[in-house]
């Protein structure tokens, strides 16, 4: 059946060390638990390279089976982070383009879905030539193929070259069956390349357990076992704890993970995470990457002093925040403020907004259904805030309380920022009070309530689409 077919291009399958070696890579995995801060841990080194001279760009492997991140609950997931492209991508890449200055595509955050489509689609067409398509070696090609071709696309505005570092963050956990097959892949891109073209860091936990605090390195050991039982040995090994890893801990890691402790590398709690990428310099993160990957080496005279990461700026400004004094409350009104990430690019603008301002940002989260049952705490949280917020969201549910913050905010003329729904919700507000009724709405909210009416019934229908002061789209 498969006969007269054109054979499968070539170029989606191999990866020659030619091709490759523009580009040098550094692979970040996580292990132990979820929720480490692989994202910041890798725009922070991405960071130290960027300020060196050298030109970076990100990838995020996202396991799950779904095609991006657009469909899924904010509640589970946090917020879809939309790139430039239209992308609905994790929210792992809005840190990366804040840190990096960098502009990312939909193609920069890879999913398992996307994989198996994109090897579906190849099977169809034939390009298999008929052969039994398997994970190994047909899913991992296409997901080193990925890779290769992302991580030669300029995201910097620089089109004459491609980056010289590719920064990879494999989601999730290792040992998790949903992210094995890219590391089985990931095990076979590293031997496309030359020794020093690839790194590989682990972010690990070191839990402190009991009254003295004992920094326990069991995870940690456990979780370098599991990477290396798939082929994988670390590099660097990069351990979050509440406190700074003392030398007995460093070393301890060091032996049963067999790496040197200088290797060993503490990321604590700090005041705020722009101190993340001075505490990997302090630490000599930006030399060992440096060593790792082979660069400044051959380069004499003034290209020399470009191993020097000049983060002056940045630390001026990563300490400047623990001193603003003066505070600015903004109160955010939304529907799923259970959870901070589900608005985190909003929150990093009034962050970035608020350093700007030389203030110390509060935020007071306010459930806008609390607003809908006239709960007179969450009106007087909202009369105490300098400033309002009112960001995105899906469907009908609380949509009443967000209408009842533009209006306090409207007759007491407290400022109001309506992002997404907010605007929407803004605009109905102005209808309602202009208009002298209630009724108005949007086309969004009436969507099924029109698909209920008799065809027949053409009156209800138009007085329902009179009173629709957004349309939508």
């Amino acid at each position: 059946a498969c006969l007269g077919r054109a054979p499968a291009k070539k170029e989606d399958v191999a990866h020659t060390t030619t091709q490759l070696a523009m580009t040098k890579y550094i692979v970040v995995t996580g292990g132990v638990v979820s929720g480490l801060g692989k994202g910041i841990t890798i725009s922070s080194m991405g960071r130290l390279l960027k300020s060196a001279g050298l030109r970076v760009t990100a990838i995020k492997i996202d396991p799950y089976l779904n095609t991006d991140a657009g469909t899924m609950s904010p509640f589970e997931h946090g917020e879809t982070f939309v790139l430039e492209d239209g992308g609905e991508t994790d929210l792992d890449l809005g840190n990366y383009e804040r840190f990096l200055d960098v502009t990312l595509t939909r193609d920069h955050n890879i999913t398992t879905g996307k994989i198996y489509a994109k090897v579906i689609e190849k099977e169809r067409r034939g390009d298999y030539l008929g052969k039994t398509v398997q994970v190994v070696p047909h899913v991992t090609d296409e997901i080193q193929a990925w890779i290769e071709r992302v991580a030669q696309i300029p995201v910097d505005g620089q089109a004459d070259a491609p980056p010289d570092v590719c920064l990879i963050e494999v989601g999730g956990t290792v040992g998790d069956i949903e992210s094995s097959v890219f590391l089985e892949a990931i095990r076979q891109f590293q031997f496309h390349l030359n020794a020093r073209d690839f790194c590989l860091v682990h972010v690990s936990l070191v839990p402190c357990l009991g009254s003295v605090g004992e920094q326990k390195t069991k995870p940690t050991q456990h979780g370098v076992k599991e990477l290396r039982s798939v082929g994988l040995a670390p590099n660097l090994i990069i351990c979050r704890s509440a406190n700074e890893l003392v030398h007995a801990t460093r070393q301890k890691i060091g032996i049963f993970c067999q790496v040197p402790s200088t290797h060993v590398i503490s990321i604590h709690d700090v005041n705020n995470i722009y101190h993340v990428p001075l505490l990997l310099l302090d630490q000599n993160v930006d030399r060992l990457l440096f060593d790792a990957l082979g660069f400044f080496e051959e380069q004499g005279g003034a290209a020399e002093g470009k191993k020097e990461c000049d983060l002056a700026a940045w630390k001026r400004m990563a300490f400047s925040i623990d001193s603003f004094e003066e505070k600015v409350t903004i109160a955010l009104v939304g529907k799923y403020t259970g959870l901070a990430d589900a608005y985190l690019s909003v929150l990093k603008a009034l962050k970035h907004s608020s350093i700007q301002a030389g203030r110390a940002l509060e935020i007071a989260w306010i459930d806008s259904s609390r607003l809908e049952d006239d709960d007179q705490a969450a009106f007087d949280a909202l009369d105490r805030a300098d400033g309002v917020v009112v960001p995105g969201g899906f469907g009908s549910r609380g949509i009443e309380g967000m209408i009842k913050a533009a209006t306090f905010c409207r007759e007491r003329k407290k400022p109001y920022l309506g992002v997404c729904l907010g605007m929407q919700l803004a605009v109905i507000e102005h209808a309602r009070a202009t208009l002298g009724s209630n009724d108005y709405t949007s086309e969004e909210f009436d969507a099924k309530d029109d698909d209920e009416q008799d065809d027949d019934d053409s009156k209800k229908k138009k007085k329902k689409k009179e009173r629709h002061a957004v349309i939508f789209m």
